[in-house]
């Protein structure tokens, strides 16, 4: 009898293998079950169930190698960050990382961290997810320059106040052939070797024409007038010019521009314009400013002649369009063609992406494992790169989930398989019992 009753305890550890194995099956199809069900979620990473033996029972004691298995349990589900697809789209605010690195957005009980990049602005300005959760990134300056202060990317205000011209930068040749000239601002025409018009901005954002004289004075030597129309210019009248600068032009025997010499710059506009607006005239880099001679305007045989000038001001404008670039850069483009950087993303890197712990809704949060978020600019020290008007698919293969599936399907029928025979055999030894 006793025999019979340690063949029964064989048989009843086998029930306990087949259960394990039955358990480790159902563990398996979950995963599977949660990896198709996700095939469709934008940046989700598909898991993989990993599976150990249980503690073994040996028939010698620790010296022997004669053992039995008694089962598999679940050890991990270990998550897959391998790159999913990237699909284009036609929303401005659809971001997909090409490569590793997640996107954090700030949350209620901390940071957490996405791949899925559907964001869009609420109607406070902020860059959003689908949970309302704001979308971090650095923030740039008012002159668009974008910092590492990191915070939450938002437009600020839709309109930007006007700035007044403070610098004309102009690219020339002025005709070394010319004759020399006296400046007469009421024969400016007559009295001066060229001449340039262009539009400059006021305090407040006004309108105002400049035309800039140049007569040749000595070889070698010119002199510069900015001039304005009188109904312009405080104390002006209708139909004359009034002078608001003035300078000088050196320039080497080469032809290249030796210094420049400001002689006076105070623009005294009308019409509520504040009065002594200083406007510095950049005709390049002089060799007296350590210059080559190569960026800066020449003196040269041919004839006179400019081949741009800008200027630094503009008027009040409206917020028209916005947009991402592929490096990460949200720009706001207004109605008087300023264009503006707002923000930068950023791009969270992880020393190890496994040990990500998820939460549901997309996001993952940071662990002892996974190591701490090291925050930086897309594209750089591992980092991937940002694509603008894309969104990143789920990395889940439904043809290989199918194929798993098949074999969690077998698994669990072996199982059951196990469980049926011994049962079988118990009944056998019950039957051997009663009789």
């Amino acid at each position: 009898m006793q025999g019979l009753g340690g063949t029964r305890m064989g048989i009843l550890s086998s029930f306990n293998t087949g259960v394990s194995g039955l358990k480790a099956a159902g563990s398996s199809m979950s995963v599977i079950g949660d990896n198709i069900a996700n095939a469709g979620t934008f940046g989700f990473k598909g898991s993989r169930a990993e599976f150990q033996d249980l503690l073994s029972k040996s028939l010698k004691g620790i010296d022997g190698g004669d053992q039995i298995g008694s089962g598999t349990k679940l050890a991990h589900v270990t998550a897959k960050f391998t790159q999913g697809a990237i699909n284009r789209t036609e929303s401005i605010t659809d971001l997909a990382i090409n490569g590793n690195g997640f996107f954090s957005v700030k949350t209620p009980k901390g940071p957490a961290f996405t791949r899925d990049g559907s964001f869009h602005f609420n109607k406070d300005g902020h860059l959003i997810n689908g949970d309302g959760y704001e979308v971090q990134g650095f923030q740039a300056n008012d002159e668009g320059e974008i910092s590492r202060k990191m915070g939450p990317i938002t437009l600020g205000n839709t309109t930007i106040p006007a700035k007044p011209t403070a610098k004309v930068t102009m690219s020339m040749n002025l005709d070394s052939r010319a004759e020399i000239q006296q400046f007469d601002i009421t024969k400016p025409e007559k009295t001066s070797n060229f001449n340039s018009s262009m539009v400059i901005y006021d305090n407040v954002g006004t309108e105002r024409l400049v035309t800039v004289y140049f007569n040749k004075v000595q070889d070698g030597t010119w002199e510069y007038h900015a001039t304005v129309p009188g109904e312009d210019a405080q104390g002006g009248q209708p139909g004359t010019l009034v002078e608001m600068a003035k300078g000088k032009l050196q320039f080497t025997p080469e032809g290249e521009l030796q210094q420049e010499v400001v002689e006076s710059s105070s623009f005294n506009f009308n019409k509520g314009a504040k009065p002594g607006q200083a406007i510095e005239f950049d005709f390049g880099k002089s060799i007296a400013e350590e210059g080559d001679g190569t960026q800066a305007i020449t003196q040269f045989g041919s004839r006179s002649t400019i081949s741009k000038h800008t200027q630094d001001g503009f008027r009040a404008a409206t917020l028209t369009s916005l947009s991402f670039n592929d490096d990460g850069i949200l720009t706001a483009a207004y109605d008087n063609g300023t264009m503006r950087n707002v923000a930068q993303v950023a791009v969270a890197k992880f020393e190890n992406n496994e040990g990500l712990f998820k939460l549901g809704k997309n996001l993952f949060a940071e662990t002892r494992k996974s190591g701490q978020a090291a925050m930086g600019n897309p594209g750089i020290d591992g980092r991937g790169d940002i694509m603008a008007k894309s969104i990143e698919l789920s990395n889940v293969d439904i043809a290989d989930e199918f194929i798993n599936l098949m074999n969690a399907q077998r698994n669990f029928q072996a199982n059951t398989k196990t469980i049926t025979t011994a049962d079988k055999m118990l009944q056998e030894v019950l039957n051997l019992k009663r009789s």
